[in-house]
């Protein structure tokens, strides 16, 4: 059986007006995460993704470098316990 996980994310950089929480749901959709993502006021990104382990560090190690017009500074990770229900990925507004 494969670990389930949840991590939540901050994403900082250069990461609003270059598409990045469409880019994010289309990498997350097409691994099978669940979640969601959207701008902050403070001109970050944050996110909650939940699925299999492996492929939450995928989309981690995708949101290191994100879509081509981003520049990504860092990514601040936290690990949650796994809680299930989230749906599709979402993002929100």
């Amino acid at each position: 059986m494969e670990e389930k996980a949840r991590a939540h994310l901050i994403v900082f950089g250069r990461v609003q007006g270059v598409c990045f929480r469409a880019e994010t749901q289309k990498a997350a959709t097409v691994i099978g995460l669940s979640g969601w993502v959207r701008n902050k006021h403070d001109g970050t990104v944050e996110a909650v993704v939940e699925g299999a382990k492996k492929d939450v560090i995928s989309l981690i190690n995708w949101c290191n470098t994100g879509p081509p017009l981003s520049r990504v500074e860092k990514v601040d990770v936290t690990w949650q316990d796994y809680q299930g229900g989230l749906g599709h990925f979402d993002i929100k507004y």
